[in-house]
């Protein structure tokens, strides 16, 4: 019985460094990426690197070789055309509306590059206008001045939510059924067989309303063919009737099944939430399918099983939107994960990147670069139903880019203090993960052909392991 024991554990210990050993085209062997809700990048970073750093707020100093970025200046802050200039929002303010961010009122905001509808677009209200600074984003103020961010990265398509989710794990959100649905409230959220909104997943006994099915491929059916181990964690996803009291003082419940991108697809399902047959089964081909729960992910760490890719999406009163939960929330979420992240053994071998599903209809001074028109009734950057001519052949309904949204890298590989201008969007994730596990690309027009990768955010040839932990309250480094 020993003996038995013995092996068991020894093939347990092997398994778990399956995939430090994988052959990859970079030293990362562990990327998790996590994903928050609704910010632009002006919504977070706007004024960075300088915060106003009033009495009884965290106070954010930066170090003097803080790179410039692609901010608000003072111009943009004072003559805006906008109805209401940007403004600042205090750490007392944190809970806020949510701005109007659904396809065609993107479109509608962006008013043809002018980028002048934020207020009208939300009926007179100012919120969209409003920005944070590093005294209430302060650990996304302290993450991007130890390691790396993008200050030119976009949403891959103008959306909001699901599409983002999509984007980032296959680039294509083409193939939907139905072909096309319109809401009761009279927003389609599929046209021409393209997902351009928010309904439910297909494949999910949570979902409610109607859902809409993806074909097509993904990232997790890539992975599979390579037997990489990977998984989805969601905050919720092993108790659907789970709440939390939100932002605004209102039940919310943990897991929402639009957030959960693998949900649309039949092949990377798990539609009735089952768990993993065992610990050393997460990551691995079974009856969860590569979708779990948050606990999972910490069980897995917990026995040494990290899996090579792992995607994480807060429970919804953490995850950042306006209304339901908030900045300081999504702060101690992402706080805590990360110090764990950076006290475990396969910390030497990571990166954390932190894409943004969405802009939120918050505003924004970057016209994004349009690499790909839309002529659909939805549409409505230039006029009704117009945002340019696609070419013959091309998916309707994926007008791209979309409106640009924080990106940042967390990695012992990291730059330091560095913003990097290049290009990116969301599927340049899904582009590092297919060039680094040697994946086939996506195909069928997915943006990961096209997408700018983020390699120039990384300095393989000088680590750096030590670690940076931060308050979840404050934001602030501990001592």
């Amino acid at each position: 019985m020993r003996f038995f024991l013995f092996m068991l554990l020894c093939i347990a210990k092997l398994h778990g460094t399956e995939s430090s050993r994988l052959q990859t085209e970079t030293p990362i062997k562990h990327l998790v990426v996590i994903i928050p809700e609704n910010a632009s990048f002006d919504h977070i970073f706007g004024t960075y690197p300088h915060a106003l750093n009033p009495p009884g707020e965290p106070h954010f100093k930066p170090k003097r070789d803080t790179p410039k970025i692609n901010g608000l200046t003072e111009a943009l802050r004072k003559h805006n055309t906008n109805l209401v200039a940007p403004f600042r929002l205090s750490r007392s303010q944190v809970a806020t509306t949510e701005p109007a961010h659904h396809y065609t009122q993107l479109q509608q905001e962006a008013h043809g590059g002018l980028l002048d509808r934020f207020v009208q677009v939300n009926s007179g209200n100012p919120t969209a206008m409003a920005h944070f600074d590093g005294n209430t984003v302060t650990a996304l103020w302290n993450y991007a001045q130890r390691f790396a961010m993008c200050d030119n990265c976009f949403s891959t398509t103008m959306t909001p939510s699901s599409p983002g989710h999509i984007n980032i794990i296959s680039g294509q959100t083409h193939g939907a059924i139905p072909p096309n649905l319109t809401l009761g409230s009279g927003e389609a959220v599929v046209v021409d067989g393209t997902l351009i909104g928010d309904p439910d997943p297909a494949f999910d006994k949570c979902s409610h309303g109607p859902t809409v099915e993806l074909t097509g491929a993904n990232v997790g059916n890539r992975l599979n063919a390579k037997k990489i181990p990977w998984g989805c964690f969601q905050g919720g996803f092993s108790d659907c009737s789970k709440t939390h009291i939100g932002s605004n003082g209102v039940a919310v419940a943990d897991y929402s099944p639009h957030h959960n991108p693998f949900q649309y697809y039949q092949s990377t399902a798990n539609p009735d939430h089952l768990p993993p047959s065992s610990i050393d089964k997460i990551g691995l081909q079974d009856q969860a399918n590569h979708q779990y729960d948050i606990a999972d992910f910490w069980k897995a760490v917990k026995h040494h099983r990290l899996p090579a890719v792992s995607f994480i999406k807060p429970p919804a009163y953490q995850d950042g939107h306006p209304n339901y939960s908030d900045q300081l929330a999504l702060q101690r979420f992402l706080v805590k994960m990360i110090n764990k992240l950076q006290q475990l053994p396969e910390w030497k071998s990571m990166a954390i990147v932190i894409p943004f599903d969405d802009s939120g209809g918050w505003y924004d001074h970057v016209m994004p670069p349009i690499i790909n028109q839309s002529h659909v009734p939805p549409d409505a950057l230039l006029a009704p139903g117009d945002a340019g001519s696609p070419p013959p052949g091309a998916y309707q309904g994926r007008l791209a880019y979309g409106m640009r949204i924080p990106l940042l890298l967390i990695s012992p590989f990291a730059r330091r203090n560095y913003v990097d201008s290049r290009l990116m969007d969301q599927t340049s994730v899904l582009r590092f993960i297919e060039n680094n596990w040697h994946l086939e690309p996506i195909k069928d027009q997915s943006f990961d052909t096209i997408s700018g990768p983020f390699l120039n955010l990384f300095d393989f040839d000088h680590p750096c392991y030590q670690q940076l932990l931060l308050h979840p309250k404050t934001g602030l480094q501990k001592p």
